[in-house]
């Protein structure tokens, strides 16, 4: 169960909406996260969890490669050692994903994966433990993210034109299965963001059809209330327990 435990901040960490041209997000960006999990009443910082971008260029295109690296501190490893990646590379300007891919290692558990996006189409290749490798390809909408670009392309919505309580859709790729996901707006809160000081932030919760979230309202993510809309804070809430992803160090933003 708790390997799910960090890959699930993703989902939080998680359409046609309109883009505010001022929030694309930047090449360079370093943001630094305490991953905490609560134990016995007592919330324990626990693992480090950094988000980075940069651009990358091919023959063809230009990509804005977003990554997520996830550890244990070196503490906790002889109890259950997590090395979590996930790589997106997108638009620089529509965050549309061509290429995602996770490679997990958690307690011995390891499972890699890729996926190509290409029109309305993902084809998956994904590699267990002791297992073959499963290769299969299935239709998504044209508006179909992963999981990493869904959070990045949360920062690009216009929610300061949202009211309280209004809603947005989106459809996320994850575990070889498609993932329906509702944002909504909850208000405006001060939230402790790091190296950034306090910030006013939007608070949005997270609802996704998926029976590992648990409770109304109570998987949530704040961001900065500003052009920027930097992550500083994601709750979760699952079967197992409550955790929580706090800014610690914002650079290149």
């Amino acid at each position: 169960m708790k390997k799910t435990l960090f890959s699930l901040a993703l989902i939080l960490i998680f359409c046609s909406f309109k883009i505010d041209n001022n929030t694309v997000i930047p090449s360079g960006e370093n943001l630094i996260f305490v991953g905490s999990y609560n134990m016995s009443g007592l919330m324990t910082q626990l693992a480090q969890v950094t988000l980075s971008t940069e651009m990358v260029k091919t023959s063809k295109n230009s990509y804005l490669h977003l990554n997520c690296e996830l550890a244990t501190y070196a503490k906790w490893d002889k109890f259950f050692r997590i090395r979590d990646s996930y790589e997106s590379y997108v638009d620089p300007i529509t965050l549309k994903p061509s290429l995602y891919k996770r490679s997990i290692e958690e307690g011995g558990w390891t499972k890699k994966e890729k996926y190509v996006f290409k029109s309305n189409s993902v084809t998956s290749t994904s590699k267990r433990k002791n297992t073959p490798e499963e290769i299969r390809t299935f239709t998504v909408g044209s508006s179909t993210l992963d999981v990493v670009s869904l959070m990045y392309k949360l920062r690009t919505l216009d929610i300061a034109k949202m009211k309280t309580g209004e809603s947005k859709s989106f459809v996320a790729v994850f575990d070889e299965k498609q993932i329906p996901v509702t944002i909504k707006l909850i208000g405006n809160e001060t939230v402790s963001a790091g190296n950034l000081g306090s910030k006013n932030c939007y608070k949005l919760s997270i609802g996704a059809k998926t029976d590992v979230l648990r409770g109304k309202d109570k998987n949530l993510i704040y961001l900065t209330a500003d052009a920027k809309k930097v992550p500083v804070l994601m709750k979760f809430s699952i079967p197992v327990g409550t955790g929580q992803l706090t800014l610690t160090s914002a650079s290149g933003i």
